[in-house]
C-alpha cells in the first residue's frame, strides 16, 4: 500500500535577511548529563511536572539554536531512566534508587517523543562499567546487580565498576542495550570515555587474580586491551543484528597514544591516554568497523602547550577510516583557562573542523553550559555558526537507500502541494534556496507536514530559487525538486 504525504506550503511574499552558509551536513549535539544531577533533571528531588519541564525546556533552546541531535545519559550508574526489569530506576531520578516516579511516566519514552517532536535525533548514552557512583553515600536499591552479583564487581577509588574480564559481565550489557533498542525509538546508542577507570596515582585497579585466571600468554595491560575490544566487538554484532538497526557510537578520550610511545600516536604528551591508561584501543575498533561514529573528547583548547585542538582534530581526521568523527568539545571549561576565556576559542573550533572533510560535527560538554550561554557561545551558535539547519549526515553503510522526490503542485499563487508516494516512512523535507542546483544553501527543515512556509521569506534575493528535497529516515536526500 502507497503512503501519500502531503505538505501544503503557503507563500506570503515578505522578504528577509540572507543567513550565512553553512554544511548541508552536519551532526550537532549536546550531551545532556543526568549523573550528579549535572544537566537534567536539575535536582533529584524534582515533581515529574517539573522534570518534564526542564526538559521540555532545553529541548526548545536545542531546537532554537540549530541542533539536530541529543545525546542523553540514560544509565549513569548500573541504573535507569526507564521502566526496567533489568536495572531500578536511578537515584538521580527520583532521590532513592528503585523509587519510581509519582505520578508514573517513562522518562525515556517522554524525552524521545519531545526531542523526535523537535526534528532532533535522539542518542541514548549509556555506561557500560560504572556501577555505584559513591561506594560511601549513593542510594543503591536492594535488588541493584551489585548486590545480586556481589562477585561480578570490584571497588576501586570511591566507585564500583563492573569486571571487564567476566564473560556475565559483557552478556548482561549488550541484554541491557538489547533492552532499550527493543522497546524504544532511539537513533543511536552512545558509550562514553569510561572503559578502565582513569588512574589514580598510587593504586592499582584490582583485578590480579582474574588476570592470573583469564590472562593467558597476553601481557597483562594487553589483557586488559582485550576485555574491551570483546565488550564493543560484541556490541557492535547485537545493534548490527537488533531488528531495527540504530547507530552505535563511542566517545573516547580526546588522545589516542602519545607519539613518543607509538609512531601512531598524535604528537601530544597527554598524562593518560585511551591505549595505555583505559585500555581502549579506539583505533582498532574504527579500523574494523566496530562503531558507526567516534566523538572524540578534545577538550584542550588551539595552541595548548600539551594537547593542541588542531594537531589532535587532524589526527582523528586522518585514522576514521570512514567512519563519521564528530568533535567533543569543551564547553564546561568557558572562562577556566585563557585559552577557554578568549570568545573566539569555540567558534575557531567550529571553522576549523569545517575545513576538514573527515570530520562530520560537533557535540558539546555539557548541556548546562548552554542554558548559562557561557561566553556567549550559545547565541554565537544560533545566530552565526548554526543560523541554517543542517541534516544529520547519512551513513552509507547502514542504508544507501535514497527517498522518492517530491512532486510539487501548484494549487494557487499562493499555494503549493508537496506530495511523496512511498511505501516507507519519511522523515521530513529540506527546502533549499540558491541561484541554481550546484549553489544552494539549506534553509529550513519540515518535519511537521502541517507547517506553513514563507517561500518568498528563505529567498534571498530576485534570482533564488527554492528547491525541495525528500529526507528519508537515514537521512539521504532524494534529488532537489524545484518550487516554481
Amino acid at each position: 500500500m502507497k503512503q501519500l504525504t502531503q505538505l501544503v506550503i503557503f507563500i506570503l511574499f515578505f522578504s528577509t535577511c540572507a543567513t550565512a552558509q553553512n554544511p548541508t551536513f552536519e551532526f550537532r549535539a549536546v550531551w545532556i548529563a543526568t549523573v550528579n544531577n549535572i544537566d537534567w533533571p536539575s535536582s533529584k528531588n524534582l515533581t515529574v511536572a517539573q522534570q518534564k519541564e526542564e526538559f521540555i525546556k532545553l529541548a526548545d533552546l536545542y531546537q532554537k539554536m540549530g541542533l539536530n541531535a541529543l545525546v542523553v545519559q540514560v544509565r549513569p550508574a548500573a541504573d535507569a531512566f526507564y521502566p526496567s526489569t533489568l536495572e531500578p530506576w536511578s537515584e538521580f531520578l527520583t532521590g532513592s534508587q528503585g523509587r519510581s516516579p509519582m505520578p508514573f511516566y517513562d522518562p525515556l519514552r517522554f524525552m524521545i517523543q519531545e526531542t523526535h517532536k523537535r526534528g532532533m535525533e535522539f542518542h541514548a548514552w549509556l555506561n557500560p562499567y560504572r556501577a555505584v557512583f559513591n561506594i560511601h553515600n549513593s542510594s543503591i536499591a536492594h535488588h541493584h546487580i551489585t548486590k545480586t552479583k556481589k562477585e561480578w564487581f570490584l571497588n576501586y577509588g570511591d566507585k564500583k565498576y563492573f569486571n571487564p574480564a567476566l564473560q556475565e559481565v559483557r552478556d548482561y550489557f549488550i541484554a541491557v542495550v538489547l533492552d532499550i533498542v527493543n522497546r524504544y525509538d532511539v537513533d543511536g546508542i552512545h558509550i562514553d570515555d569510561y572503559f578502565y577507570p582513569y588512574r589514580i596515582p598510587g593504586k592499582e585497579f584490582p583485578d590480579q587474580k582474574f588476570y592470573l585466571k583469564y590472562g593467558k600468554s597476553l601481557s597483562k595491560d594487553d589483557w586488559r586491551r582485550s576485555n574491551c575490544d570483546s565488550i564493543i566487538k560484541q556490541l557492535w554484532i547485537a545493534i548490527n543484528n537488533a531488528p531495527r538497526r540504530i547507530k552505535f557510537g563511542v566517545s573516547p578520550f580526546g588522545v589516542w597514544r602519545n607519539k613518543d610511545k607509538d609512531p601512531l600516536g598524535s604528537q601530544t604528551k597527554a598524562g593518560q591516554t585511551n591505549y595505555d591508561d583505559l585500555y581502549a584501543n579506539i583505533l582498532l575498533w574504527l579500523k574494523k568497523g566496530w562503531m558507526d561514529y567516534c566523538a572524540p573528547q578534545l577538550y584542550w583548547e588551539r595552541g595548548h602547550q600539551l594537547c593542541d585542538y588542531d594537531t589532535l582534530l587532524n589526527w582523528w581526521a586522518n585514522n576514521s577510516f570512514g567512519r563519521h568523527i564528530y568533535v567533543g568539545h569543551a564547553l564546561y571549561k568557558a572562562g577556566t583557562t585563557k585559552g577557554y576565556s578568549d570568545l573566539n576559542e569555540l567558534p575557531n573550533e567550529i571553522i576549523s573542523l569545517r575545513k576538514n572533510p573527515n570530520i562530520h560535527g560537533s557535540v558539546y560538554f555539557s548541556s548546562a553550559g548552554f542554558v548559562k550561554n557561557v561566553n556567549g557561545w550559545g547565541d554565537s551558535l544560533q545566530q552565526n555558526y548554526y543560523a541554517t539547519p543542517a541534516i544529520v549526515p547519512p551513513m552509507p553503510w547502514i542504508n544507501k537507500e535514497i527517498p522518492p522526490e517530491p512532486i510539487v503542485k501548484e494549487k494557487t499563487y499562493k499555494t503549493y502541494s508537496i506530495q511523496i508516494f512511498n511505501s516507507k516512512p519519511i522523515k521530513g523535507f529540506a527546502l533549499f534556496v540558491g541561484e541554481d542546483k550546484s549553489s544552494v544553501t539549506c534553509k529550513k527543515i519540515i518535519t511537521n507536514l502541517n507547517e506553513e512556509i514563507d517561500i518568498e521569506a528563505l529567498k534571498k534575493d530576485l534570482f533564488s530559487r527554492v528547491y525541495i528535497a525528500t529526507i528519508g529516515l537515514n537521512n539521504n536526500l532524494s534529488n532537489l525538486v524545484e518550487v516554481k
